[in-house]
C-alpha cells in the first residue's frame, strides 16, 4: 500500500509543476540523450558518420593516387577507372586482397589481378591476417595463391587485431615469420598495413622499422601518425567512375620515379635457380570468400 500512496503523491507533484518546470525537464532529458548517444555510438566511428555530408576532402600536396579493393566492390569496369582521375591526377595504383588466413582467396581476385595490369595501373596484392591460423601456413597460402611478378607492389600485410590469449612479444614474432617468409620469396620488404593506433600500440618495436607502412587514417587534414610511412589510406568513401559504391582512396609518400623503385625487381640467375630450393606448403584445398 505504502508504495501505491507514493506513486500517487508523485504523480500529484508532477501535476502541479508549472510549465516551465515541464520544459526544463525535457530539455535536460533530450541534452542527456542526445550525449549519450555521441558518447555510444557516433564517436567511435565518427570518421564514417562524416562521409555522410558529402564527398571526402583530399589531402593536400600529394600527387600520387591510387585505391584498394576487394569482392566488396564487386565487379570493376577497368575501362572507366582506368581514365578515372583524383584531383585532376591519375589513377596510379591498385591494392586488391588476395587471401585471407590459410585457406581463403577473395572471389575477385584473380579477374581483378589481371585486369589491373591490362589497364595499365601499377598492382599490389594484400594478405588478411587470420588470428586463427598459423603465420608460416599463411604465408605459404599466400605465395601459392597470390602470382606477383617483377612490376608489381610488394606483398602487404593487413593487420588489424591481436588476439587476447597471446601475449605482444609472441604476437609480434607470429608478425615477423609472416614477414620473413614472404621477403625470402620476393627478396623485398613487405608492406604493413594497418591504423595508425594500432601500430603504436602492437608493432612499435625496431624489429619492423625497416618495413614499409601503409597506414589508415581517415577524415583529417594531415597524417596524425608521426612515424616513417609510405601509403595513407585517408577515406574509405571514394567515388570513381566504374566502382558501384564506396572504395577507399590512397596516397604515396613520394613521387612516381620514387613509387617504381619500390616494385619488385627482376630476380638475378641465383634467385632463379634457387627457387626450387624453398621452402612449401602443401596446398589441399581452399575456398573462395564470399
Amino acid at each position: 500500500m505504502d508504495m501505491f500512496k507514493t506513486i500517487s503523491q508523485f504523480r500529484k507533484k508532477m501535476r502541479e509543476m508549472p510549465k516551465w518546470a515541464w520544459w526544463i525537464g525535457g530539455i535536460s532529458i533530450a541534452l542527456t540523450y542526445c550525449s549519450l548517444l555521441y558518447l555510444f555510438l557516433v564517436a567511435p566511428s565518427g570518421f564514417r558518420w562524416r562521409a555522410i555530408y558529402g564527398d571526402p576532402e583530399y589531402p593536400a600536396g600529394y600527387e600520387i593516387h591510387g585505391i584498394d579493393i576487394s569482392h566488396h566492390q564487386g565487379n570493376v569496369n577497368w575501362g572507366r577507372l582506368r581514365n578515372a582521375l583524383i584531383e585532376q591526377s591519375s589513377l596510379r595504383f591498385v591494392f586488391m586482397k588476395s587471401t585471407e588466413g590459410d585457406s581463403h582467396v577473395d572471389r575477385n581476385f584473380r579477374a581483378n589481378f589481371v585486369n589491373a595490369k591490362e589497364a595499365g595501373l601499377i598492382r599490389g596484392a594484400y594478405h588478411f591476417w587470420s588470428n586463427k591460423s598459423s603465420p608460416r601456413r599463411q604465408a605459404y597460402f599466400y605465395l601459392a595463391m597470390t602470382p606477383l611478378e617483377p612490376g608489381d607492389l610488394p606483398p602487404v600485410l593487413d593487420i588489424e587485431t591481436k588476439p587476447t590469449d597471446i601475449s605482444t612479444e609472441e604476437f609480434q614474432q607470429n608478425i615477423l615469420t609472416w614477414l620473413h617468409i614472404i621477403e625470402d620469396k620476393f627478396h623485398v620488404k613487405p608492406i604493413i598495413y594497418t591504423y595508425y593506433k594500432f601500430k603504436d600500440q602492437y608493432l612499435s618495436d625496431s624489429r619492423f622499422d625497416d618495413y614499409p607502412y601503409w597506414i589508415a587514417h581517415y577524415y583529417v587534414d594531415k597524417m596524425e601518425y608521426p612515424g616513417k610511412w609510405l601509403f595513407w589510406q585517408h577515406t574509405d568513401a571514394g567515388k570513381l567512375p566504374g566502382i558501384k559504391g564506396y572504395v577507399d582512396l590512397n596516397i604515396f609518400n613520394g613521387s612516381y620515379y620514387n613509387l617504381t623503385q619500390l616494385l619488385i625487381p627482376e630476380p638475378n640467375s641465383d634467385e632463379i635457380s634457387n627457387t626450387s630450393k624453398s621452402d612449401s606448403l602443401g596446398i589441399d584445398s581452399f575456398s573462395v570468400q564470399d
